[in-house]
Order: structure tokens, then C-alpha cells, then sequence
């Protein structure tokens, strides 16, 4: 074959302007519309994944070809022509393959309307398997439909979509141009297969609670609020599943999780979007301990599921440190031994690190010495455990630690990926917490937990010892994938006006 099926078609973009381009193309497309009534069907049945052609025909030598017939459709990436020869690369999810196009198996009508289409439109081929003389697999056309015109050319295929804008307002085009883009999300829902995997084979019932609250809870964080008409109430954006998901622990549903979206009236970040996946599950007659241990061999499976090759070490026990020890280690403050608001800023404003103090209590302080100085350090898979109860309402008391709660934070990568905790069982220590958050909003604290009477006579009912884990799927998927921003990993991001 000739060297020509190497050398990609440019699509003309530089030489027109857009809209001349698009006059161009729509007048192709009604062409094709009078001259072939087959034109642009409704369906395109029985088609393979491209992947699973290249794979199957690995062991062909340059020049082989077979007389097995496959079936693919796609959307035409590049285009070359060599007299009465044409090669055409074609994408779908799964990969690229080449097509060997000639003359003398067309016929000259279907070849030349073959050579008219312009990459980005879409079609469907029949054709039998070959390897080309320059060692590509490849598929005979030995037919073709024209599935779809594109009227807009798409994005460079070599330069891509260099904007990060575009890229994350107009994720189609991302997608259309970036291999990278299209493994990234098919390894995303490979990673959330796994997770579901896992807790379906522990024996855990996936459940769905509501997204619209008439009270927010479960974390601390500002709700997006709305209002239903028929109803005249107030309703809220969930931030979190906690509250609900316990009473089903109440109701006899002993092992529940629940996968879905979360929404947070909060800052945009790399780490952080208003709208986010998480997966919570909870577990009659377990602790913390025994919830980290399920952790552990969640992400070691959803990093198996695309074949994690990372620095990150999934395969053992993860570290394991404590709130108090750690901040210890980086900052020189034993924030157990300051416990007043006043002490823990004079102890921080001494040492001049950069944390808000003004109009900030203890546990705001605490919490940003934690999340400014340890949690960038920890890179390889670690729990931090044992937190103080002023910043964990939902949280049971520590067996042995006063003023502590069993709660553990589990950080990857420099950044926290999940929240665990022993859970609160008793309905008046409960009610205090409640009572306590209630002050804070009081107070003008914005993030504080609204009271829940629901839950608290849910609680007297009688709920099992127990254990629960929030885990953040995009942030996991960041780490298994090495994305540096949330941004990446979601398809369609916030992004301002």
C-alpha cells in the first residue's frame, strides 16, 4: 500500500471562515439527502467496539488480510486519499481503526461519496479485517451508510481543544478530539462499577433517599435552597445522605449505601464543585475500624478495575495517624492542650502560620491547621483518626479518649477522599449536639447543623452499633486517574457565568 494512508487530511479549516465552512457542509448534506433517500437512517444495529477488533486481530502479519466481516460505526477523524485508494480513520469510544477504502470493490459512485465526507461526520461500515503493509489493522469498506453530517467542524485532532474553557463548557468537543478525555470517563465509570461491586458482594442494599430535604444535615456546609409551589415550603439540595440513610439502619436495613449526587452552596475549587458524587454506606454492628478495613479494599479494587499503576500503595493496611499527633508534627501545637478559643489563636499567631483567627472559634481553627499543614503531606493512603468532638456532631464518643470521638479521615494524594465515623447512637447525647449547633447558627455560623427532631426520635427508637463512610467518588477518581483538578473528572463542571 501506498505511504499515503500515514499522512492525515487536514479538514480546511484554516482556509474558510466558520460560518462559510458551515454554508459548505449544509449544502453537502442536502446533497447527500437527494442523491441517496438511505441517507442519515435511523439505526445502525449490531455493531462491534473498535477495541475489540484491534485486539482480535493482534496476531496478523503486514499485508494479511482475512474474509471475516465485521460491522462498525463512528465519526470520521482523518481522511487520505491515494488515486483509487482512500484510508479513513474512525473513532468510537473504545479506540481508532483504520479504513482501507478502494475503487475497484465500491464501484465509483460510493467511493467518490465515500471521499466527499468530511471529518467529524459520522458513518456506519461493513468490511472484512486486514493489517496494512505498514503494520496498521485495519477494515476493508466493502460498504457504508452516512449515519450523521457534521455541520461544524470539529476540534484539531492534533492540537485539540487548547482552551481549558472550552474544554470543560463544550465537553463534547473535549471528547471528540482527546483519547485521553474518553479513557478518563470510561475508567470513571469503570472505578463506580467497582464500588458498587464491592458493597453489593458484602452483602450491602443499594437505596435511594431524597434529594429534595425539607431540613439539610449530615454534614456542615450552606445548602442550595429552593421552594416547591404546590407544597409552599421550603425545600433544600441534600448535602449529604447521613441522616436518612441511619434510619434506614433504625427500619432493620443493617448494610445500606447509597450512591448519588450531593450539592454544596460553597467555594469552586481544584478539590471542590457544588455538585459531587459521593457514596455512603453504613453498617449495623461495625465501628470505625471495621469500616477503614472496608475502605481499604474498596479503592484497592476500583484501582484494580482500570489497572492503577500509580505511586500510590493500595495493597496493604494505610497508615493510620492521629488529628492531634499530626497537627503536632507539622505545626508544634498540641491542640488538645489549648482547647480555649483565645489559647489556640495565641498559640498559632506565635508562630505566625497563616490560619484565619479572626472571629473563628476553636474548632474552625483546628480544622484549618489540619487541612493547611498536614493533609498536603499526605501522599501515600492514610487515616487520620480520633477527632475532637467540637467538629464531629454525628460522631460517638471516644472509648477511651475524653473529649475525643471515633472519627476518622482517610487522605491520598494530599487530599481527604473520605470521612468515617463510629456512629452516635444515643438520642440525648444527640439532642446536645444538636442543641450546641444550634447555638453556633446562632451565633452566624453558616455551616452548622440545622436540629433534626426526626432523626433524634429515630435515634429512640433504637439504632444498632454502628459503623459509616462517606467517600467522595470524583476525588477518587482523580486519584486513580492523576487528574490534578475536580474539573477534569467531571463532565460538566460549574463554571462561572
Amino acid at each position: 500500500m501506498s505511504g499515503a494512508e500515514e499522512q492525515p487530511q487536514g479538514d480546511g479549516h484554516g482556509r474558510h471562515g466558520l460560518q462559510e465552512l458551515i454554508a459548505e457542509r449544509r449544502e453537502k448534506a442536502e446533497r447527500l439527502r437527494a442523491a441517496d433517500p438511505g441517507a442519515f437512517p435511523y439505526a445502525f444495529r449490531d455493531t462491534e467496539a473498535i477495541e475489540s477488533i484491534l485486539a482480535a486481530y493482534e496476531h496478523l502479519e503486514s499485508g494479511e488480510e482475512t474474509d471475516k466481516r465485521h460491522r462498525v460505526a463512528g465519526r470520521i477523524a482523518a481522511r487520505r486519499e491515494a488515486g483509487k485508494t482512500a484510508f479513513l480513520d474512525l473513532i468510537d469510544r473504545s479506540g481508532k481503526l483504520q479504513l482501507h477504502a478502494r475503487v475497484d470493490v465500491l464501484g465509483p459512485e460510493a467511493f467518490e461519496r465515500l471521499t466527499s465526507l468530511d471529518v467529524g461526520d459520522l458513518i456506519g461500515v461493513d468490511g472484512a479485517a486486514l493489517r496494512s503493509r505498514r503494520g496498521e489493522i485495519s477494515l476493508r469498506v466493502d460498504g457504508f451508510e452516512i449515519l450523521a453530517k457534521a455541520l461544524r467542524p470539529p476540534p484539531d485532532r492534533h492540537s485539540g481543544l487548547s482552551d481549558v474553557q472550552t474544554r470543560y463548557r463544550r465537553r463534547e468537543l473535549d471528547l471528540m478530539a482527546s483519547e485521553s478525555a474518553r479513557k478518563l470517563f470510561v475508567d470513571r465509570a469503570k472505578i463506580i462499577s467497582a464500588v458498587r461491586s464491592y458493597l453489593d458482594g458484602a452483602g450491602f442494599l443499594e437505596v435511594e433517599t431524597p434529594v429534595l430535604q425539607p431540613l439539610y444535615g449530615g454534614a456542615l456546609a450552606r445548602p442550595f435552597t429552593t421552594h416547591h409551589n404546590e407544597l409552599d415550603r421550603t425545600l433544600y439540595l441534600r448535602i449529604a445522605t447521613e441522616l436518612y440513610l441511619k434510619r434506614l439502619l433504625v427500619g432493620g436495613l443493617e448494610r445500606v449505601y447509597e450512591l448519588g449526587k450531593d450539592f454544596r452552596n460553597e467555594g469552586v475549587s481544584s478539590k471542590h464543585n457544588p455538585e459531587f458524587t459521593m457514596v455512603e454506606f453504613y453498617e449495623a454492628y461495625a465501628d470505625y475500624d471495621d469500616v477503614a478495613r472496608r475502605l481499604e479494599a474498596l479503592v484497592r479494587l476500583a484501582a484494580e478495575s482500570i489497572g492503577y499503576d500509580g505511586e500510590l500503595d493500595f495493597q496493604g493496611e494505610w497508615r493510620q495517624v492521629t488529628f492531634a499527633g499530626a497537627i503536632a508534627e507539622a505545626t508544634g501545637i498540641e491542640v488538645l492542650a489549648v482547647r480555649g478559643d483565645e489559647e489556640l489563636r495565641a498559640a498559632i499567631l506565635e508562630r505566625g502560620l497563616k490560619v484565619q483567627t479572626e472571629d473563628a472559634g476553636w474548632a474552625q481553627m483546628a480544622d484549618e491547621l489540619l487541612s493547611k499543614f498536614v493533609e498536603p503531606g499526605l501522599v501515600q493512603p492514610t487515616f487520620v483518626r480520633d477527632y475532637p468532638v467540637e467538629i464531629s456532631p454525628f460522631s460517638r464518643e471516644h472509648r477511651s479518649e475524653e473529649g475525643l470521638v471515633e472519627r476518622w479521615e482517610a487522605f491520598a494524594g494530599g487530599m481527604e477522599i473520605a470521612n468515617a465515623f463510629s456512629e452516635l447512637i444515643d438520642p440525648d447525647v444527640q439532642r446536645e449536639r444538636f442543641e450546641a449547633q444550634k447555638r453556633l447558627a446562632e451565633l452566624g455560623e453558616e455551616e452548622s447543623q440545622p436540629y433534626d427532631e426526626l432523626f433524634v426520635q429515630a435515634l429512640e427508637q433504637g439504632m444498632p452499633p454502628a459503623g459509616g463512610v462517606g467517600l467522595g467518588i470524583d476525588r477518587l477518581v482523580m486519584l486513580l486517574t492523576g487528574a490534578e483538578s475536580i474539573r477534569e473528572v467531571v463532565l460538566f463542571p460549574a463554571m462561572r457565568e
